[in-house]
């Protein structure tokens, strides 16, 4: 494995785990800390306007590690499936503004009053074939990312790094995987799971599981937290091949959100450093 417990050059900061800063606050306070990567929401790219955040981005010299978030693609009518569609179009185009090292898709779940799980997996299925050839031309990478099952009715309803792979089988080049621990930590299958993805990792997320978890959505741990063994995954995730980032997102209302974001970057380094 490769040593962090001096390096900041692996480590990159999601917007989302700063929410508060917009991405101008973002660059500038990754910065100030000495770090060199980010991985910002489509919500602040937008209101800064894509090229100028591109130009942002470059004139900081920053690595951008991933876009989040496209995806969201099933819907009860075809109107519907097709407005998904060109909104994540518009999201490659953003990714590939900014340098985006991929775009990680969040692929959506059961249409509103439908409890059709595989009708909404195959429409992810179609929609990923229909968004993929865009992608490529673009050269920019879709990274699926997997999400826990207490997700599959709401957000997504591709749960397990088993169906990431299956589906990246299937389209080939131009999609890989996003693994994130709060996600996949519980897998049984993790290990040769993430042994099959191999250079398909395309982003590595770093966060914690609570116990408690006072909330599913908005009550991630900070790294070191919570009962997640970081080491193991990421021992797992590089001898799959993994050279990247480990990417801190961190959705937390009730703490992390509440806090300076300059202090909550420090402890990122610092638990970088000491458990990821």
């Amino acid at each position: 494995m490769r040593d962090l417990s001096h390096d900041r050059a692996l480590l990159s900061i999601n917007s989302m785990t700063v929410k508060a800063w917009s991405l101008v606050e973002l660059l500038e306070g990754c910065a100030r800390a000495g770090i060199s990567a980010i991985s910002p929401w489509r919500d602040i790219v937008q209101a800064c306007g894509a090229e100028r955040a591109g130009k942002l981005i470059r004139a900081h010299g920053m690595t951008v590690t991933g876009l989040c978030r496209g995806g969201m693609f099933p819907d009860a009518d075809e109107a519907g499936r097709r407005a998904a569609l060109d909104d994540n179009r518009r999201a490659v185009d953003e990714a590939a503004a900014i340098g985006a090292q991929c775009l990680v898709l969040v692929v959506g779940a059961l249409p509103k009053g439908s409890r059709d799980l595989d009708g909404a997996r195959m429409q992810v299925r179609e929609a990923l074939h229909a968004l993929l050839p865009y992608a490529r031309q673009a050269r920019v990478p879709l990274a699926i990312e997997p999400l826990h099952p207490m997700y599959a009715a709401d957000r997504a309803c591709v749960n397990t790094l088993a169906q990431a792979n299956d589906l990246c089988d299937e389209l080939g080049d131009g999609a890989g995987v996003a693994v994130d621990t709060y996600h996949v930590w519980w897998d049984p299958d993790l290990a040769r799971e993430i042994a099959r993805a191999g250079k398909r990792i395309l982003a590595y997320h770093v966060n914690d599981w609570l116990l408690p978890t006072t909330d599913l959505l908005l009550d991630r741990g900070m790294m070191g937290d919570g009962v997640i063994d970081l080491r193991a995954i990421r021992a797992m995730v590089e001898a799959a091949g993994y050279r990247g980032h480990c990417e801190v997102e961190i959705l937390s209302g009730n703490n992390w959100w509440k806090r300076d974001p300059d202090e909550v970057v420090r402890i990122c380094i610092e638990r970088h450093q000491t458990v990821v």
